[in-house]
Order: C-alpha cells, then structure tokens, then sequence
C-alpha cells in the first residue's frame, strides 16, 4: 500500500526531479507533488512524496529525516491526513 511522505525545509531551488531522485534510493518513488503559492507560482518550502509501499516510506524518513538536500537540512515524517476547514465568504468565526 502507497505511504505519503511530508517533507519540509526545503530550499526554493529544490525540483521535482530532484526530490524523485533523492528519494528513489529508498524505494519507489509514485508521486512528488511540491507545493506552490497560488498566487505568485513560488514554491512554499515543502512537499508531498508518495512512496510505493509503508517499508519504502520508513526507509526514506530513516535515509532522509535530517539530511542536506540542497544545502537545506530537510525533514521527512508521514504525512498528516489533510484537516477539514470550513468553506465561506468573510470570516464566520467573527464576533461582535
């Protein structure tokens, strides 16, 4: 079953086939997915990579988790499942 990885600090000039490669050594790379600002199109600093299965997944936080990459020191852990937020307009929590 696929595993997906989070994986931060990462510096701007980071690249998706960058990020494959590295990760490649651990396993089976299914998908690198590096977040972007919607606005400007910058990337955020960090990003999600899928891992073929939960043993490729432990082997890449074990080769990766604290590494250099870039001259940055990432982290890689498992990612979080994404929190639902609340959908709307103008500030609904606001009080008066």
């Amino acid at each position: 079953m696929e595993s997906k990885l989070y994986v931060g600090n990462l510096s701007y000039s980071t690249t998706e086939e960058g990020l494959r490669a590295a990760f490649a050594k651990a396993g089976t790379v299914v998908a690198v997915d590096i977040i972007k600002d919607r606005e400007t199109g910058r990337m955020k600093g960090f990003a999600f990579v899928t891992m073929g299965s939960e043993a490729e997944a432990q082997a890449a936080i074990q080769a990766l988790n604290e590494k250099m990459l870039d001259n940055r020191q990432i982290k890689v852990s498992v990612a979080r499942p994404r929190e639902e937020q609340p959908r709307g307009g103008f500030n609904r929590t606001r009080r008066f």
